[in-house]
């Protein structure tokens, strides 16, 4: 039915698609792409991509991540494990672990739960493991102690 050439075409047009899960649009269950998502309404499961998941301002995640990419600006309440980068954006809300090689965060992305940083990002350590636990809370910063801004 496909030659050889035909076969390999499809495969890289599927790596290099692009989804997009509109604002208005609420899917309860697990999303498996070899490309691309973008989510920018609800979902209720786990989110998994061999390239690179965005959630936009508007999105809300309860469920996990699994990507070699990610970049969050919405709402996700879960587990986050990127075998590359993780981008958080000033809007971002993680509650949940997060698995990740590289962090980027701006200033006001809010993440309570713990960070594993490794060279593989699934969880088993090849190097040294750096393990950071932050939680934002909006409060004033004790008295004799000056508030650590970046």
């Amino acid at each position: 039915m496909f030659n050889k050439g035909e076969e390999k075409k499809s495969v890289a047009e599927m790596v290099n698609s692009s989804n997009v899960i509109a604002k208005e649009t609420s899917i309860k269950g697990d999303i498996i792409t070899q490309g691309n998502i973008r989510i920018e309404g609800v979902v209720n499961g786990t989110l998994s991509s061999k390239t690179k998941i965005v959630i936009g301002e508007s999105a809300r995640l309860v469920g996990n991540i699994d990507t070699k990419e990610a970049e969050i600006a919405g709402n996700v309440e879960g587990e986050v494990k990127c075998s590359d980068i993780l981008f958080l954006k000033k809007t971002a809300v993680i509650n949940g672990n997060i698995h990740t090689k590289k962090l980027v965060i701006e200033n006001g992305a809010v993440f309570n739960g713990e960070c594993k940083m490794t060279e593989n990002a699934a969880g088993q350590v090849k190097g040294e493991t750096n393990t950071v636990s932050l939680k934002n809370e909006k409060s004033k910063p004790e008295k004799g102690k000056e508030a650590i801004s970046g």
